[in-house]
């Protein structure tokens, strides 16, 4: 009997392996191999035609921190990220809690409030979003009704990096899925005894609805933060990282380093401070989640 049932065993872990085997090719192939050929890259000279890898150890990352223009476009992610997830966590939020009221037509609703995210990373939308902010486009247009003046919204350093950011904002609605869900999740016997204590529609939403849906907020926050850091479409294809490097982001840089450049070297290592960087932040909202995310486990 156990001779047969470790047949049975032996059968199903090969059947297993089988299964599995592409998916761990492709994964060793074109995740691990670069991941970590980038890290070895990263302590060497090595120009992607020119003569073999020279090792510099820790030149390149030495060099972002010493070149003006590598520390600008690292601080401008910083403020991009800084003002982009904010606002897409209160687009996702706000449109959820709207969302969670009951009125006809409100699947269809969700469903047109959830297009802008299936959309939004398309090169097409790109080119959209570049000729709605165009000098003589739409919004321009819209405005000239109102007696405004025309923006150079792309080509002002002051506007081009706030409209490259929106795009990312319009694209609330994987965040406002799931808000969506925890706001349904909340139990509603509490918000009722809430309110026949007298507590009103803000005090219940920040004492009650918000501690509650917390966890959601907390992954949307490291999700988002890690997304906004490798930003790369928007500056890319709406201003090509101008007017005068206003909208070049870390992300951008990399790959001007490595594939306008030829610099693999340096941008291995502008890759992994990235990583670094996105790493680091995650690391400290995890533990600061103690602080404000509460769990129904009492933690």
């Amino acid at each position: 009997m156990r001779s047969e049932r470790s047949v049975l065993q032996k059968r199903s872990a090969r059947t297993g392996v089988r299964l599995i085997i592409l998916w761990l090719i492709g994964y060793l192939c074109f995740r691990c191999y670069p991941f970590l050929s980038s890290f070895i890259y990263s302590f060497t000279d090595f120009n992607l035609f020119g003569e073999a890898p020279q090792f510099v150890g820790f030149d390149n990352y030495l060099t972002v921190f010493r070149d003006e223009k590598m520390t600008a476009a690292l601080l401008r992610s910083f403020a991009y990220a800084g003002f982009t997830v904010p606002l897409k966590l209160l687009a996702a939020l706000g449109v959820a809690c709207l969302l969670c009221t009951k009125c006809r037509g409100i699947r269809m609703f969700r469903t047109i409030y959830y297009i802008p995210s299936l959309l939004g990373s398309s090169p097409a939308i790109a080119i959209l979003w570049k000729s709605f902010f165009r000098t003589d486009g739409p919004l321009n247009a819209l405005l000239s009704l109102f007696g405004i003046q025309a923006v150079n919204w792309l080509g002002d350093p002051a506007y081009a990096l706030f409209v490259v950011g929106l795009l990312r904002v319009w694209q609330f609605g994987s965040a406002m899925l799931l808000f969506l869900g925890a706001l349904q999740g909340v139990p509603h016997d509490i918000t009722e005894a809430a309110a026949l204590d007298g507590a009103g529609p803000f005090r219940r939403f920040f004492s009650i609805t918000l501690p509650m849906i917390s966890p959601v907020l907390f992954y949307n926050l490291i999700t988002q933060l890690a997304q906004t850091f490798q930003e790369f479409n928007a500056p890319f294809i709406i201003t090509q990282g101008g007017p005068r490097s206003s909208t070049t982001l870390f992300s951008l840089l990399i790959y001007n380093e490595a594939f306008q450049h030829y610099e693999m070297g340096q941008a291995s290592a502008m890759a992994w401070i990235l990583f670094l960087i996105v790493a680091s932040i995650s690391a400290l909202a995890f533990l600061s989640q103690n602080a404000w995310v509460y769990y129904n486990d009492g933690r």
